[in-house]
């Protein structure tokens, strides 16, 4: 390659799946309860992946967020917007190609955003895809 060739860019959806992955390991390592990934990518145009996850209060939702938050930007280079956490009950992370839902597990069962989500291809005992 000539010395002064651009560098080969990314690929988007490389991108993608590595905030994917950081994002579940992130939660992970946080002990979240009960984390579901719902693929979005040709369904919706809001984002590739939703995750869905629950924290045992909001001390440890609003931790959660905090620490995802700081990991994006420190391993990515990303800054992503928060909704939501100074009350901890629910807050969204709009990270782009990840949305991230982390709820207390009252305020998760209320809203059940896994129903709402829910492609065709779900049967009715199904629940969405499974974080691997």
């Amino acid at each position: 390659m000539p010395a002064n060739a651009p560098a080969p860019e990314t690929n988007g959806a490389d991108q993608a799946e590595a905030l994917h992955e950081l994002v579940l390991r992130s939660l992970d390592d946080d002990k979240a309860i009960d984390v579901v990934s719902i693929p979005l990518k040709g369904k919706s145009n809001i984002a590739d992946h939703m995750v869905i996850a629950s924290g045992n209060s909001t001390r440890q939702v609003a931790s959660m967020a905090q620490k995802l938050v700081e990991r994006i930007k420190r391993e990515l280079g990303r800054n992503a917007r928060v909704e939501g956490l100074s009350v901890a009950d629910w807050v969204l992370i709009d990270a782009d190609d990840v949305i991230v839902h982390l709820f207390r597990p009252e305020v998760r069962s209320f809203y059940n955003l896994e129903r709402m989500w829910a492609f065709e291809e779900h049967g009715p005992g199904d629940r969405a895809a499974a974080a691997r």
